[in-house]
């Protein structure tokens, strides 16, 4: 499946298939347009009386390349490398067309809904042309594209761009052939858009994503009651709605930035959602400054120069936090762009911060706009230069994060002030969370060009020399190597555990822990999912959505967080073992025992405690079975009543002593917040 038809211009037609570069400046591009006619009757046997050419709409160009590996194999020597123009026709109904299709070119024509089009897209079973996908995910489907402003798109130049050429890689499937090619654009291939932008990672048209089935998933009845009590028993409360919220800041501009961050990032909304009142929007704003900043650096295409950029970049904090007015036009793609666009709105809610946050905010994104000016241009097609440099990047684009957290954690009053002083273990939890996504993300970084392995580790397992050799999973010793340089990213990132746990035993706040506890608990697990699994190497792994709630429940305390690392750094011990009972020979496999060894001592007496009341549920269970077995409806009654308040107790954190406190109480004590701030928190 693919676009209703490509016009492929020649030269020597009559009339006239060649524009010249006015025609495009001026969008009327009539030579391309007199082709799609010509190849519309060719192909689809349209007259052309039925496609007057003032009718089509010139929206935009591709430079685009792929490899036919899809039908001719991996060696394929077919391929095409091509400039393309993008032209929109409109009928007013289908009848208006006259549709004869040419049996040596097309097989079959369907008119489809949006939906309809995303559902087929979504069908591994069929197969759509890389162009087409890229097409359709970059401007036709995203929001605020041409299909939901079609009126728009067709009777205006809002959505055209006659100026810039947009560069893009194929998707991974179409790279290879005989020529063994690989990205040719880089970052500035923006393949990062080449499926459904609303999809973060693994979308259609881009990667695989490797999940369960959702028989699979059902079948962890665990998991199942996690997802129900994380719904409807004991959801993430919001406090946005809070008194304190509503007087403090503007309601308009508030909505705006909570709207926004839902988009750029639905998971983590919830979780910032979950802070105390005189928290959230510090958090709040802190993120869309950094990811509004993140945009300006992700962005390949926009500027006209590095030197450009990285003066945007380095001015970013007086521009964008110094200028109430400040916005960026024509930068990122959809909800970032749309952020950037709207920046003002930002501001106004960053100026009613207290000071003290402003001030944090305002040091961290200049500290975080000078490391990425460093990176601008760095060659990171094969990845960072060595361990060194690796934990350089991580440090700006997290570290610095977690620092700038445990400072407004400080600043707050909801934590100790030495919390502002921690910066090695803020600096380490930040580098866990970053290098968990590097590790994952290793294709979808392979393929946009701009990849974070150390060459110093996977050099020592890819016999090219190309960090793309992993990828080539049908040969066994890349997939043997593969595993190798893996496991040795995730030992790596392992040795961070330690750091990550003193620094939560550190936090006073009920709210502030658990909200820098579920994004480590789902690293861990990540990591454990990771770890010896060759999908790696061919798309994308997510854990279970059942697991990422159990998870989130089980951060109600230290006890509970202990657990979870206890039981994974378990699991990729165990994984380890089996794999070299199998003969699989993993060079980091002593480093990788050790320090699952060194989490497992850490964390084993809060999982034991676990362990014993999983023991004392099962005994209950067993008591349940045998007064129904011998009809004794009381002793199943006490039974179950037993099992259901004690899950219930578990629930809500009333079985496990605990030395966090609930911001409320927290806040009778604190001397960092106005009286009237602390007055409206309490209310």
């Amino acid at each position: 499946w693919t676009n209703t038809c490509c016009s492929h211009p020649l030269h020597g037609m009559s009339p006239s298939e060649v524009d010249t570069p006015e025609d495009v400046a001026n969008g009327t591009v009539n030579g391309v347009k007199y082709a799609a006619i010509r190849k519309l009757d060719h192909e689809l046997g349209i007259p052309a009386d039925q496609l007057p050419i003032e009718k089509f709409k010139f929206l935009a160009r591709l430079h685009y390349w792929a490899a036919d590996t899809v039908t001719h194999g991996p060696k394929s020597p077919w391929g095409e490398h091509e400039i393309d123009y993008v032209l929109f026709f409109t009928v007013p109904t289908k009848d208006a067309l006259t549709i004869r299709p040419h049996p040596d070119e097309v097989d079959d024509v369907k008119w489809v809904t949006k939906s309809k089009l995303v559902s087929m897209m979504n069908d591994p079973k069929l197969l759509f042309s890389p162009w087409f996908r890229i097409i359709v995910a970059k401007w036709a489907l995203n929001d605020g594209g041409w299909w939901d402003n079609l009126k728009e798109t067709m009777e205006t130049d809002k959505q055209c761009d006659y100026v810039k050429i947009h560069p893009f890689d194929p998707p991974v499937e179409h790279m290879g052939g005989l020529g063994n090619a690989g990205p040719m654009f880089g970052k500035d291939g923006d393949n990062g858009l080449v499926g459904d932008a609303s999809k973060k990672q693994g979308a259609y048209g881009k990667l695989k994503t490797h999940k369960e089935s959702k028989l699979s998933q059902l079948s962890h009845l665990d998991e199942v009651w996690s997802a129900l009590t994380l719904l409807y028993i004991k959801p993430l409360k919001s406090n946005l709605e809070s008194d304190f919220v509503k007087e403090k800041y503007n309601e308009e501009d508030l909505e705006f930035c909570d709207q926004i961050l839902c988009k750029v990032s639905r998971s983590f909304a919830a979780v910032i959602r979950q802070l105390p009142a005189t928290l959230l929007v510090d958090i709040l704003i802190f993120y869309l400054v950094l990811r509004a900043l993140d945009t300006v650096e992700d962005d390949m295409t926009a500027f006209e120069s590095n030197d450009v950029k990285i003066k945007h970049l380095l001015n970013f904090h007086k521009t964008a936090l110094g200028d109430p007015n400040w916005s960026m036009h024509g930068v990122g793609e959809g909800d970032e762009r749309r952020l950037l666009e709207e920046f003002p709105k930002c501001h106004s809610v960053f100026s009613s911060l207290r000071s003290e946050s402003r001030g944090v905010i305002i040091d961290i994104t200049q500290r975080m706009a000078t490391g990425m000016a460093e990176f601008v241009g760095k060659d990171l097609g094969q990845g960072t230069v060595d361990v060194k440099q690796y934990n350089r990047y991580c440090h700006f684009v997290a570290g610095l994060v977690g620092e700038g957290l445990s400072r407004l954690f400080a600043a707050s009053g909801l934590e100790n002030p030495s919390m502002a002083k921690e910066l090695h273990l803020s600096d380490q939890m930040g580098l866990f969370l970053q290098k968990t996504n590097i590790i994952r993300d290793y294709l979808e970084d392979y393929v946009d060009g701009r990849a974070f392995w150390p060459r110093t580790i996977w050099k020592k397992y890819s016999t090219t020399g190309d960090l793309g050799y992993f990828a080539n999973q049908d040969d066994d010793e890349a997939k043997t190597k593969a595993l190798y340089c893996l496991n040795e990213m995730v030992t790596d990132a392992l040795l961070l555990v330690p750091d990550c746990l003193a620094y939560l035993s550190k936090l006073q706040c009920s709210e502030v822990f658990r909200f820098c506890a579920i994004p480590q608990v789902m690293a861990i697990a990540t990591l454990d999912k990771c770890f010896n699994n060759p999908d790696v190497f061919t798309g994308v792994v997510k854990i279970r959505k059942g697991l990422s709630c159990r998870l989130i429940n089980n951060t109600n305390d230290v006890s509970g967080v202990h657990t979870v690392f206890y039981d994974f750094a378990s699991s990729i011990a165990s994984k380890a073992r089996k794999a070299k009972l199998g003969g699989f020979q993993d060079p980091s496999y002593d480093q990788t025992i050790k320090a699952c060894e060194n989490i497992c001592e850490l964390t084993q007496r809060s999982a034991k405690k676990r362990v014993s009341s999983v023991k004392v549920n099962m005994q209950l269970l067993a008591l349940a079975g045998m007064g129904l077995y011998y009809e004794q409806k009381g002793v199943v009654g006490t039974a179950v009543a037993l099992i259901v308040g004690k899950t219930i107790a578990n629930c809500f954190g009333l079985t496990v002593k605990t030395t966090l406190k609930p911001s409320q109480a927290l806040l009778d004590n604190s001397s960092t917040i106005g009286a009237k701030d602390v007055d409206i928190a309490k209310k």
